[in-house]
């Protein structure tokens, strides 16, 4: 396989009655890595293995997997879904209640030649030095997975300041009443993510003006934010072709984000 594209998205609540919207517009991108966000319920019934299906894909190991999460307040499990046609070779689940909000899957591939190692996750909610110990943690198994090619993919909950945010986002933010960017909002996650070596994909070479993957209004006020990523090593970076938000119609409250990458 030269040619690898690679997506993320999160499907809101596991989808629900949108669900075969979800199976539709996965199977119209068919990407060769899906990372799916919010897989409540997954666990049980057949969502799994019909996104699986959907891409022509066993929905069994070493072509997918359901990265669970840990139990939240609630109770609900917002699980981590890593789809691929390059055989994953091993694949451990972090769920540190200490340091992690859901969970990060950490899957092991092989792509030209040289290994890979793919970071799947969905950063915490609620607040932004809650993410920080989890942008560190990441860090952290990159330096332990030794030299290869790395990918960190997912809703990382996160602002990064080279999006082009309005000068009055804060003000927006106070008017809508959210708070879990921060009040004024803070980027230290992204800028944390990007010390350590990463490479966002999306600013790097975007197919078009899209950047937006998390629209939002709220108490009449619209603000438009960016939570999603496809971030890599410097040197899978060097193969970067194209990343590109997909417009999913309203079938989620995120849209996908895809990279494409060749050998």
């Amino acid at each position: 396989m030269s040619r690898l594209t690679v997506m993320t998205w999160n499907v809101l609540f596991g989808g629900q009655e949108r669900f075969q919207a979800i199976v539709d517009l996965v199977a119209a991108r068919r990407p060769d890595v899906l990372v799916l966000q919010e897989c409540l319920g997954w666990e049980e019934g057949d969502r799994f293995a019909r996104v699986a299906t959907a891409l022509d894909l066993p929905p069994t190991p070493p072509h997918a997997h359901l990265g669970r999460g840990r139990p939240r307040g609630s109770g609900a499990c917002y699980h981590v879904a890593v789809y691929s046609r390059l055989p994953l070779r091993r694949v451990v689940d972090h769920a540190d209640p200490a340091r992690l909000g859901h969970v990060v899957v950490e899957a092991h591939l092989e792509a030209w030649g040289r290994p890979l190692v793919l970071l799947g996750t969905h950063f915490d909610a609620h607040d932004e030095d809650l993410r920080l110990v989890e942008a560190r943690y990441v860090g952290g198994l990159v330096r332990a997975a030794g030299p290869g090619l790395a990918l960190l993919v997912g809703d990382l909950n996160s602002l990064s300041r080279r999006d082009p945010y309005p000068p009055d986002l804060e003000d927006l933010l106070r008017r809508a009443e959210v708070t879990k960017y921060g009040l004024p909002p803070r980027f230290d996650v992204m800028d944390e993510l990007l010390a350590q070596g990463w490479v966002d994909a999306l600013r790097l070479r975007p197919a078009d003006a899209r950047w937006v993957t998390a629209p939002r209004e709220r108490r009449g006020v619209r603000f438009d934010a960016r939570t999603d990523y496809v971030l890599t090593s410097p040197d899978l970076a060097a193969r970067l072709v194209a990343a590109e938000v997909v417009p999913c119609a309203g079938v989620s409250d995120h849209e996908p984000v895809v990279a494409t990458f060749d050998g």
